[in-house]
């Protein structure tokens, strides 16, 4: 538990699973003195962490769409209004504005398009999304970012 704590600020780097795995993997082949158990646990462990860096970039992802959603939801036509999400643990928190284009005609669900900024240090990036009003409440409705990178947000 401590050296997942001590490797969070590197979850967004992709080599985190293999770092992992290599540093698990030489610490139970050195301990265990058989090489084929330090590989298999390098792989286990660089899958396992794999497995749990995706979840939560999804969860990230899953939470900010639900912001946005809502925020866009609540806004007439042409409304503008900023956004913002802080996470339960506070890196890569992410803001912008939000702005609601148009209704999107849908027998299903009332639909609207969105255009929606995310703020980094140097710039704002606009990208377009859907949202689509369910029993619960404006949830995201788009597949796919309007450009690839978006990345969690996708």
């Amino acid at each position: 538990m401590l050296v997942a704590a001590a490797m969070l600020p590197l979850a967004g780097c992709s080599a985190l699973p293999s770092i992992v795995g290599v540093l698990s993997g030489a610490a139970a082949g050195g301990g265990t003195a058989s090489p084929a158990v330090g590989f298999a646990v390098g792989i286990a462990t660089a899958t396992a962490t794999g497995v749990a860096v995706k979840y939560y970039g999804k969860s990230r992802q899953h939470a900010e769409q639900e912001v946005i959603a809502r925020l866009a939801g609540a806004l007439p036509i042409g409304g503008r209004a900023p956004w913002r999400i802080r996470h339960y643990i506070p890196l890569g928190d992410e803001d912008g504005e939000i702005s609601v284009l148009t209704d999107i005609a849908n027998p299903l669900a009332p639909c609207r398009s969105i255009a929606f900024s995310v703020r980094d240090d140097r710039s704002q990036r606009w990208y377009t999304a859907d949202i689509c009003r369910r029993a619960t409440g404006w949830q995201w409705a788009s597949a796919e970012p309007a450009v690839p990178r978006w990345g969690y947000l996708q």
